[in-house]
Formats: C-alpha cells, sequence, structure tokens
C-alpha cells in the first residue's frame, strides 16, 4: 500500500500493530492508565488492551483531564505508540503532545474503514505520512 498523507499533530515515529475502533474515545474514565485497557463498558474496544498499538478512531471525547490521563499512560508505560485520528481534537491532542505520542490527523483516506486490527503501520508524524504493511 502507498504512504497515506495526513497532518501532523505530535512529533515522531511509531510502528506497530493497529487496534481500530469506530467509536470516539473518552481517555479519562474510558481507559484505565494504570493498565492501558479499555473500561467504558459502552465502547467498541471494552476490554481491549491499547498499551503499546497503533490507536485508530474517528476522534476525541470528554473531559479535559484525558490529557492527564493520557500523560499518566506514558508514565506508565501503558500508551498507544501513536494515535491516528479522522479529526484530531485539544484534549487527545494536548495529551499526545505532552506526553512525547506521535500522532496524526486528517487523513487524505477514511483510515478507519481502510486499516484493520492487527495491521502493521507506520507512523511519521515527522513527514505526515501513514504506511499500512
Amino acid at each position: 500500500m502507498s504512504d497515506i498523507s495526513c497532518r501532523q499533530i505530535s512529533k515522531g515515529i511509531a510502528e506497530g500493530e493497529a487496534i481500530v475502533t469506530h467509536d470516539p474515545i473518552s481517555f479519562l474514565g474510558g481507559v484505565d492508565p494504570k493498565t492501558g485497557i479499555v473500561i467504558d463498558k459502552k465502547h467498541e474496544l471494552y476490554n481491549q488492551c491499547i498499551t503499546d498499538k497503533i490507536l485508530i478512531i474517528p476522534s476525541g471525547k470528554g473531559s479535559t483531564v484525558g490529557s492527564y490521563v493520557i500523560y499518566q499512560m506514558a508514565k506508565n508505560n501503558t500508551a498507544p505508540r501513536a494515535i491516528i485520528c479522522q479529526v484530531a481534537e485539544p484534549i487527545i491532542a494536548i495529551g499526545a503532545i505532552i506526553s512525547k505520542i506521535p500522532m496524526v490527523d486528517n487523513p487524505d483516506v477514511d483510515i478507519i474503514n481502510t486499516i484493520s486490527d492487527n495491521d502493521n503501520v507506520i507512523v511519521d508524524a515527522n513527514n505526515a505520512t501513514i504506511t499500512v504493511n
């Protein structure tokens, strides 16, 4: 597959296994920062771990404290390796930036329906590209 163009939100490069959801995610109350497991019972990823994954989401939602939950996850080594959003919003963007997690948004394809769980994905936020192997 050719590279997918996108927009840089937080610098960096990461490679890993994709975990994809159609549901926006709230980190505050939605993800356990100690384990990286989605604890929101109404979320499509309920009971799944996002640690060390390339997290692919339509957008974030919820409280501004979600930025600090992402930061706590980074400190606990439970954070995703990178985040790809269809449309970024400030809560997750700030969380990724302060946690030094590569993050991109505005891909030039419908990323949610292009990438599947377990695909190997490279997020090169520095060059604003996503590569699926």
